[in-house]
């Protein structure tokens, strides 16, 4: 079942009408059912593997709570780690390993021909192992208490809205609002009805309709392109990428919101960012928080945190010494091959985090002015950058993504076009909505009466017609690119 589809939207409002008349106790199991049904519209076999997983971090967190023996505690820290880390090595990794071993022996005159097995990655592994993983440690963190009651448990991990692409959430914000159901709310409801729809046109509406653009134009001979032509491709699948995943969030939050259950924003206009620090405030929030309290600052040694807010933007502001530095790499290195069992991945986060390498060695060294000028001048390098980054995401191959990236650097590639002319025009039209967009939304919240009214003709046009478009592009094949991961 995916959000795009007329499916989710009778199943959403099934659940949200009983979520609301049942009493506690059946209400917890409608949302554990509700989880393990919406995951089931995928493949019913492995939802034994979510279970599993769910079982052990609940078994374990109640052991390392109940025994004072240090050496005890960390032992089965380390067997929550390795079920966790190794089921998802083991469907998302183990072919890419073979692949490379194969590979590498193959360059000593050892000729291998092993005939790699049939590995499905079961859906929104790497997002569930971050929760029930989370849950764990925060426990043994003492940050927090394990739950006692299993389906309170269980849903946190299988609770359907951020269940298969984030956000990726922390037990302490979501289980107490799984035990206590919140007054019910009109204002939420709307607020609610409104994200589920406006994440729908996103999807629906923009990125569906830019992705075959995206993928004609990699589908070309990077030695056809010009490089206006991978700056386009470049800022394309920026566009396409950010306007998916956010969809998704948008519907993730809208869904949980129509229950009473309030999730953290996981984006905040991340392409309007003055700086590699900014924009990891504002990209994918919740992932970058994750690897930055559960790998990042446990790799530095500095004092942990517990939220889903700020992102990396903490890395950023760290000095460049030797070993913040390799942990500055290593985090980004994992957080690529997070994304995909690919090296492109990795080159990308690898990308990202000589970045902010640069960043922390120009805001240590001369300091970063704070006016308008140095705003623009900031957002002017960093959007770029950024976007050029999405080269080594979308590519096949290395060999494809540096090929792309070489004809940027080429002076003459600048005087010839070989994509289609509405491709620029697209290209341009949308980052000049983004930059609208985020001027609109920084208005201040009107106050007379006649402002009043004309927000509220301009939000009910803007609805309507978001409606309408939603119902012509609406396609429920097109699955998000997050799904994958």
């Amino acid at each position: 079942m995916i959000f795009n589809s007329v499916t989710y939207v009778v199943f959403l409002v099934t659940v949200v009408l009983l979520y609301w008349v049942l009493p506690q106790k059946p209400r917890r199991w409608l949302l554990l059912l509700s989880g393990l049904t919406f995951y089931g519209f995928w493949r019913l076999e492995y939802i034994p593997v979510m279970l599993f997983q769910t079982v052990t971090d609940y078994t374990l967190a109640r052991m390392i709570y109940g025994t004072a023996d240090p050496r005890r505690r960390k032992l089965l820290l380390v067997i929550t780690l390795i079920t966790n880390l190794g089921l998802l090595a083991y469907f998302k990794y183990s072919m890419f390993a073979l692949d490379n071993a194969v590979n590498l022996l193959n360059l000593f005159g050892l000729d291998l021909h092993i005939k790699p097995w049939n590995i499905l990655l079961p859906l929104g592994i790497s997002f569930y192992t971050f929760h029930s993983l989370s849950y764990t440690i925060d426990v043994y963190r003492g940050f927090i208490k394990p739950e006692r009651d299993f389906v309170i448990m269980a849903t946190f991990v299988s609770f359907f809205p951020q269940l298969v692409a984030g956000p990726i959430l922390r037990a302490r914000e979501v289980i107490p609002q799984l035990e206590h159901r919140p007054r019910f709310q009109l204002d939420s409801v709307l607020i609610g009805i409104r994200r589920i729809l406006f994440g729908l046109f996103l999807k629906v509406v923009l990125a569906d309709n830019i992705a075959p653009l995206v993928d004609s134009g990699f589908a070309q001979a990077s030695g056809t392109l010009s490089a206006l032509d991978v700056w386009t491709l470049a800022f394309l699948f920026g566009f396409q990428i950010y306007f998916d995943f956010s969809a998704y969030s948008h519907i993730a939050i809208g869904s949980a919101l129509l229950m009473g259950i309030r999730f953290p924003e996981n984006f905040n206009f991340p392409y309007m960012a003055r700086s590699p620090r900014d924009f990891w405030r504002r990209w994918h929030i919740s992932l970058s928080s994750w690897v930055r309290d559960y790998v990042y600052l446990p790799l530095t040694g500095s004092k942990l945190q517990d939220t889903s807010k700020g992102g990396l933007a903490l890395a950023a502001d760290a000095e460049n010494t030797r070993s913040k530095t390799l942990a500055l790499f290593l985090t980004w290195a994992i957080m690529g091959l997070w994304h995909g069992a690919n090296w492109t991945f990795m080159i990308w986060g690898l990308y990202h985090a000589s970045l902010i390498f640069l960043y922390r060695l120009l805001h240590n060294s001369v300091g970063m002015l704070d006016s308008w000028r140095s705003k623009i001048a900031g957002w002017m390098v960093t959007l770029p950058l950024v976007m050029l980054g999405w080269i080594f995401f979308r590519a096949e191959t290395l060999d494809q993504a540096f090929g792309m990236i070489s004809k940027v650097f080429n002076p003459l590639g600048y005087l010839s076009l070989g994509l289609r002319e509405s491709t620029y025009l697209i290209a341009a039209a949308l980052l000049v909505a983004i930059i609208a967009a985020y001027f609109v939304d920084s208005l201040p919240a009107p106050r007379r009466t006649g402002e009043r009214i004309a927000w509220v003709a301009g939000e009910s046009i803007a609805i309507t017609v978001a409606v309408v478009l939603v119902f012509v592009y609406l396609r429920p094949i097109s699955q998000f690119i997050y799904f994958q991961f």
